[in-house]
């Protein structure tokens, strides 16, 4: 996927979706599923997070390679009997914070309620129905793979089950100071924005 803060932007607008445009750093933090694998569990780093933001009022745009769904480990070995959590598409409000990912290193925490699909017949295909969602806190962060500098990870394997999360710590880190920033400039609360890369004019 080519993306672009324009390609990102428009298909965020069309979806009626809150774009903030308002200020130096004041983030759009959106994930596009790749909708060309369809419902495979594909185990790989193979969608994308952007950031997209001004600065000194000129646009900036970052995108990385990321999961926005479980991988194949937590889909066959599920922790809850109403199945994996898959992220639904759609726009959280307020949806995150900065604060310890599992008491262990700094990352966007589910602060407010989501929605996620439940996928439950371990039959490694992602059952996206909506008669099938839950709403609430389940600790859906956004967060990293590998903790080694320079390094990326190549299959998701136990790093989600459920979490949107970034392949590269390279990419981590560069992601992380900016949220840093835009926290100290407005506060400590992030919206996430999930997106189907079926919705974009790519």
């Amino acid at each position: 996927m080519n993306l672009t803060k324009d390609i990102i932007e428009k298909a965020v607008k069309e979806k009626g979706y809150k774009w903030f445009e308002t200020g130096d750093y004041n983030i759009n933090i959106v994930g596009v599923r790749n909708s060309d694998t369809g419902n495979e569990v594909t185990n790989k780093f193979d969608d994308k997070i952007t950031l997209s933001f001004k600065c000194d009022d000129q646009w900036e745009f970052y995108c990385y390679d990321c999961t926005t769904d479980p991988g194949k480990y937590w889909v066959e070995n599920i922790m809850r009997v109403e199945g994996v959590a898959v992220l639904k598409e759609g726009q959280y409000p307020g949806s995150h914070k900065i604060r310890l990912h599992q008491g262990r290193y700094e990352a966007l925490g589910q602060c407010r309620p989501v929605t996620v699909y439940r996928d439950a017949n371990k039959d490694n295909k992602f059952d996206l129905s909506d008669d099938n969602t839950q709403t609430g806190l389940y600790g859906i962060n956004i967060h990293r793979a590998t903790k080694w500098g320079g390094k990326k990870s190549k299959q998701v394997d136990k790093w989600s089950a459920g979490c949107q999360v970034i392949a590269a710590n390279d990419d981590w880190h560069e992601f992380m100071d900016i949220c840093r920033v835009a926290r100290d400039k407005w506060s400590n609360s992030f919206t996430y924005t999930l997106l189907d890369s079926k919705d974009l004019d790519l």
